[in-house]
């Protein structure tokens, strides 16, 4: 399997998994939802990868500058349509020790928001779904 792929797996009760490169991600739908809630939703997945993201270029513009990221986090909220319950906004917030250099305050919002999970949402790719006989 290349990297270009994964496939999902149906381990028993609302459990579904994804193997990719080696890893294996696991989901479970909450209680509420009929689950058993050991793993994630894949929602709340897709969510962590939106903040994951955005943190990993966080991550990287410190150590390609030597600024320490010890105290850095990013807070992440959303909010939704309480008709329809889609997501309308997302919120990622920084927030930085008081010793962060102020002149790069910015530049780490610039960061973040070169996160490719965001892109991605933004440029939303083509989907094809389709069925076919495994033989």
């Amino acid at each position: 399997m290349g990297s270009n792929s994964m496939t999902v797996s149906f381990p028993g009760g609302k459990r579904v998994n994804a193997a990719c490169n080696g890893f294996e991600v696991a989901t479970d739908q909450s209680r509420e939802n009929g689950g058993e809630g050991t793993a994630p939703e894949p929602f709340e997945l897709f969510l962590a990868s939106l903040a994951t993201c955005a943190g990993i270029y966080v991550l990287g513009f410190c150590q390609k500058r030597e600024i320490p990221h010890d105290g850095i986090r990013l807070v992440q909220s959303w909010q939704r349509d309480e008709k329809t319950r889609r997501l309308v906004s997302i919120a990622i917030t920084i927030e930085v020790p008081p010793t962060f250099p102020e002149k790069y305050r910015d530049a780490l919002v610039r960061a973040a928001n070169q996160c490719a999970v965001k892109k991605t949402i933004e440029s939303p790719p083509d989907f094809v779904v389709e069925t076919i006989v495994n033989s």
